[in-house]
């Protein structure tokens, strides 16, 4: 009975070790929720959205994922379960700002992080300014610049679904981007065609929105002015050459949001490049690709604890 309590109780505290909630106000007094789940090397999560929060991803992928890394799920500021900035500071610097805070107050040396859509440029901004505190990233669907987004794919993608052929007035640069996009996710919403931009099925975009009504509130402080700010704007596609840690940059085919040949804009030094039969959102039923080619890139740089065996 002694023996039977004893690992019972190793056992349980093995899972308090492997997730724990935390809650860390940075410098400027924003309270940020992270959640740490999950074995090996350290991974923050950048979520993209921007505003879509880390919950959903932690909820339909991070079984697999949890038994690749010790993965940290952050909601950004003024996103879900974190607070926003009194002085409304949403600035990437900002952003980066915050990233550093909670790596420290974790006790983190270096990390991999891993990101999604607007998530890549999130990515870049953190990996330019604070190279050394990232040891590899993981580029599922990622942007490197949201304008050529938009006008390579997502428009003509989405005028596609909804049969618009004058394509003039979102093409029309002289009206800002941000107006030309929620006129087409406005259409798209109203006539329940949405789904096909990201997902597999219109059941997946249901299944993902479901997640939302797990909160009594949502933070959308961020969504609601990040398409607007220039740093957001900003074309990182040429900074890509700058970026000297490993990258695994997995593209989906079907990708309407960020485009299937967004990923010709990358030129990481050192980059492995991964294709996957997929729409945008892929974590909803079989992630198995993209496991596999986590697991084949972290073989290749050795991204693991010592000691532990892959």
């Amino acid at each position: 009975m002694k023996k039977s309590f004893l690992f019972l109780t190793a056992l349980l505290l093995a899972a308090v070790a492997c997730a724990q909630e935390r809650h860390i106000v940075t410098t400027d007094g924003v309270d940020l929720y992270v959640n740490v789940k999950g074995k090996g090397i350290p991974c923050l999560y950048l979520h993209g959205g921007p505003g879509s929060g880390s919950y959903w991803l932690e909820k339909f992928a991070g079984d697999s994922l949890e038994k690749h890394f010790r993965m940290i799920y952050l909601d950004q500021r003024g996103v879900g379960r974190s607070t926003s900035p009194a002085d409304g500071n949403f600035t990437m610097e900002r952003m980066v700002k915050d990233f550093e805070e909670v790596r420290e107050a974790l006790g983190i040396s270096r990390w991999v992080t891993l990101g999604n859509s607007f998530g890549g440029l999130l990515q870049m901004g953190y990996a330019l300014r604070h190279p050394s505190a990232v040891e590899a990233m993981v580029m599922i669907n990622c942007s490197l610049n949201m304008g050529m987004n938009f006008k390579t794919s997502w428009c003509p993608k989405a005028c596609e679904f909804l049969g618009i052929t004058d394509r003039s007035y979102y093409e029309d640069e002289s009206i800002p981007l941000h107006i030309r996009w929620d006129s087409l996710i406005t259409t798209l919403n109203s006539s329940d065609l949405m789904w096909k931009m990201g997902f597999a099925s219109r059941e997946e975009m249901d299944i993902m929105n479901s997640s939302y009504a797990e909160f009594s509130s949502w933070n959308s402080d961020f969504s609601e002015v990040a398409m607007r700010m220039d740093d957001y704007a900003e074309d990182f596609t040429g900074a890509t050459a700058k970026v000297n840690m490993p990258v695994l940059f997995i593209y989906g085919t079907r990708d309407w949001m960020i485009g299937p040949e967004h990923y010709k804009m990358a030129a990481f030094p050192d980059m492995m490049l991964q294709s996957i039969d997929a729409v945008h959102l892929p974590f909803f039923g079989d992630n198995a690709d993209i496991m596999k080619a986590i697991s084949t890139f972290q073989k290749k740089y050795r991204l693991y604890n010592p000691g532990e065996a892959l």
